[in-house]
């Protein structure tokens, strides 16, 4: 019967061995390793680590729809592991990143001038606007190979 008593006079925490030395920091350790594997698994399924999948070369067109700027311009360009480069011969400096939503942002320079621009991918095209001094236009794009 003395045994019977102290069982219901024992607590969760003593139940469980949680007081027991050496045993809380066991607990302690698990947990944080459990919630590090939880937290990584969450940020690997997000959408952030996907950007690969927009990689490749794309061809853009870019058109002016105001402003004194040449009536539009096509370029080549290489996406890898998210971030946009110059794939032509061309002068222009091309930079920019896409999101693993398809959210992209570009700026192209070259010759004392820039513009930047925004838009999204989505599959195997792409569409959006830019801006650059007193012009500002459309764009689309197409993939065209790995």
């Amino acid at each position: 019967m003395e045994r019977e008593e102290i069982r219901k006079d024992m607590g969760a925490r003593e139940m469980i061995g949680f007081d027991q030395p050496g045993r809380r920091a066991t607990i302690a350790a698990a947990i944080a390793i459990a919630s590090t594997m939880m937290a990584s698994a969450i940020i690997a399924s997000t959408a952030s680590f996907a950007v690969p999948r927009y990689d490749g070369l794309w061809s853009v067109s870019i058109v002016t729809e105001k402003g004194d700027c040449d009536r539009g311009y096509r370029y080549p360009i290489r996406i890898s592991n998210g971030l946009l480069a110059n794939a032509g011969d061309s002068v222009f400096t091309i930079t920019g990143k896409v999101g693993g939503t398809g959210a992209i942002t570009v700026t192209v320079s070259g010759g004392g001038r820039s513009a930047s621009g925004s838009g999204r991918l989505a599959g195997n095209i792409g569409t959006g606007s830019w801006m650059g001094g007193s012009c500002s236009g459309s764009w689309t794009a197409e993939r065209r190979g790995p």
